[in-house]
């Protein structure tokens, strides 16, 4: 059974370290501020880019760079390694197409390579449940037919469930109209937002008050857990550069669900550009998407 190294695009959102002891191959997605391109040799701390977020610059945002996408994938071929990418959604970002071209295009120059290219449909730390999945199950000795497999038939059990601050940012992205950003910030709605079963961002409800928010996340993840409740797989908090809500979050799944492993990080700034300082959702294993 040939050997197989997994990569994944930065909107991943796992942790440093973890990429690091797992060797993961990252191909980054891309942010620019005031004509300055970052994501790859050129960065900001997490802290940094929501600070200026605040200031009221607006980062807009690039897909990933094709010849980067070829250049990683050919290291690893030239090493005689199989290739699983795992992708971010295709339904909200062009990474994925560009990615399924640089690996046909890289498979036709060197006969018997193997790539395979695989839509979570799913976003952040959703999709980057999706790569600590296929680590262990390399770890156990799986290979990587096996691995996609799995991954293709639990697809709609990665969960994810999130709400934002302020709703201008989503309006800025296209996913409410401007009345609405309006009319919810005059009467401080925040919406409960999921990740729907074709990979796009939708609407759950709308709750009044930041704390309910927060609480309605909560509820929403133990409503959906089901038969993980129980299991070792660890329930991640994802945040715009809000420390305190993630220490709300945290506490209340730790009284929820006391043996669960917790994963907490920021949410990374090619993702934090659409949905700004002050998102926050968790990510789970559960029986419905």
């Amino acid at each position: 059974m040939k050997d197989f190294v997994i990569t994944a695009d930065s909107n991943c959102d796992l942790p440093e370290q973890y990429i690091k002891e797992n060797h993961i191959g990252i191909i980054p997605h891309y942010y620019v501020l005031e004509d300055i391109t970052y994501g790859d040799e050129v960065n900001l701390s997490p802290k940094e880019f929501y600070d200026i977020m605040r200031a009221g610059q607006m980062p807009t945002t690039i897909a990933s760079n094709p010849e980067v996408i070829r250049t990683t994938f050919q290291k690893y071929i030239d090493r005689g390694l199989d290739i699983l990418h795992i992708s971010f959604s295709s339904a909200l970002s062009g990474g994925y197409s560009n990615v399924v071209t640089g690996a046909q295009e890289i498979c036709e120059e060197n006969p018997g390579s193997k790539i395979v290219v695989f839509d979570t449909l799913n976003v952040s730390l959703g999709e980057g449940m999706f790569i600590m999945k296929a680590v262990r199950m390399r770890e156990e000795g799986r290979s990587i037919d096996e691995v996609v497999k799995w991954l293709e038939e639990h697809k709609q059990e990665f969960c994810v469930r999130f709400t934002v601050n302020d709703l201008f940012h989503l309006h800025r992205g296209g996913r409410i109209s401007k009345t609405t950003a309006i009319v919810g910030s005059m009467l401080n709605i925040k919406p409960v937002l999921y990740v729907n079963p074709e990979g796009q961002l939708v609407a759950l409800k709308s709750i009044r008050g930041r704390k309910n928010a927060l609480s309605a996340l909560c509820d929403e993840m133990m409503d959906s857990i089901g038969k993980y409740r129980d299991t070792d797989d660890p329930v991640c908090i994802l945040h715009g550069d809000a420390d305190e809500d993630a220490k709300y979050l945290e506490n209340r799944i730790r009284e929820l669900l006391p043996e669960k492993k917790l994963i907490i990080n920021y949410v990374s700034p090619s993702i934090g550009a659409h949905s700004g300082p002050g998102a926050i959702g968790l990510i789970f294993m559960g029986e419905e998407r």
